[in-house]
């Protein structure tokens, strides 16, 4: 009797499947979790830009009869600034993602001063306050950050066809139109990008070329730095810009990077992009300002000299240009693109 309990037992254990191992996820099963981490992951981000840009309008003053007044508004500029600050932030976490899915929307908060005089042919935009023309983020960080504005930076705009000067309010309606005009519209477009990131709306195929195109951008905005172009100039933060747009792509490519792993070649391609990113982010380590270095008077991207690139900027050009390399498999954006071929997902193309 014993015998048979026990048998019975030992068949009752072997149809139960406890002992069978876990089903292995599909790439459905990998694409459906990746949507779904992406889409908590950037709400988060862009709920935070809505309440920087809204603490950035609520702190915009409404002078009676005057614009705006170096010492009685002071403050008022402070808070605008740390607002800003962090709604810059916010952003640079997520637009690598969000930038190739909703171009028009990063365009409007995003565009910098000589897009958008490119856009403009020529004609310019003579008043600084409104929500037309030159709009988004920084055509309001010029106004701010104006009295910290590097010479270089003013230099450069000065030669654009359609520059006009950047200036504070100075009047009572300017000062109004900035509040209710400028600042009002990036709460608008920065309420629409957050409103359309639904889990319907997100590519993961789309967003990952996204990704790796922003980690090439990353030499761009660094070469732009050498004519006073870069990206956050009048504030002087594109150093930090870039420590940002790191950050957020480390964290939405972590999304994607069990999914890799799971495929045939896959762990020697991931171990290869994290070793990329750690070497970025040493090279960014290397910097300790939240601005760009200056780069020498005698700098030349073309051929750069051996004293130029021994210099901080020098070092950050030339380890940023070697990090991201797109034409070099070893680069991060070569095993990205290495990633995007097992994915199924279409490679990024510098220049497309």
């Amino acid at each position: 009797m014993r015998s048979l309990v026990l048998l019975g037992f030992v068949t009752m254990s072997a149809c139960s499947g406890a002992s069978d191992p876990p089903a292995t996820k599909t790439d459905a099963d990998y694409k459906q979790e990746i949507v779904a981490q992406m889409h908590g992951a950037l709400l988060t981000d862009l709920d935070g830009l809505v309440t920087s840009a809204t603490q950035m309008q609520a702190a915009a003053p409404l002078p009676k009869g005057r614009g705006w007044d170096k010492t009685g508004d002071a403050a008022a500029l402070v808070a605008m600034q740390t607002a800003w600050l962090a709604a810059r932030e916010s952003y640079e976490h997520v637009e690598g993602a969000l930038a190739p899915i909703f171009p028009d929307l990063d365009r409007a908060l995003d565009e910098r001063y000589d897009g958008f005089l490119e856009s403009l042919v020529g004609k310019g935009d003579d008043y600084l306050f409104d929500d037309k023309g030159v709009t988004g983020m920084h055509a309001a960080e010029r106004i701010l950050f104006l009295e910290t504005t590097p010479a270089n930076v003013v230099a450069f705009e000065a030669s654009l066809p359609g520059y006009k000067a950047a200036a504070w309010p100075a009047t009572e309606t300017e000062a109004a139109d900035f509040k209710t005009k400028l600042l009002a519209k990036i709460i608008v477009d920065a309420k629409a990008i957050r409103d359309s990131w639904r889990p319907a709306k997100i590519d993961i195929g789309t967003a990952y070329q996204g990704l790796i195109g922003l980690v090439n951008e990353q030499k761009e905005k660094v070469n732009k730095a050498s004519e006073g172009s870069e990206e956050s100039r009048y504030a002087q933060r594109t150093m930090k810009d870039l420590r940002a747009n790191l950050v957020g792509t480390r964290k939405i490519y972590a999304f994607f990077s069990p999914w890799l792993r799971s495929k045939p070649g896959g762990v020697a391609i991931d171990d290869q992009i994290l070793a990329g990113f750690a070497k970025l982010q040493g090279v960014y380590d290397g910097v300790t300002t939240d601005a760009i270095p200056a780069p020498p008077a005698t700098w030349s991207a073309e051929a750069p000299s051996a004293a130029d690139l021994a210099s901080p900027f020098g070092k950050l050009w030339s380890g940023v240009h070697e990090a991201v390399d797109p034409t070099k498999k070893e680069s991060v954006v070569g095993q990205m693109n290495a990633a995007a071929v097992v994915f199924g997902f279409p490679t990024f193309v510098e220049g497309k």
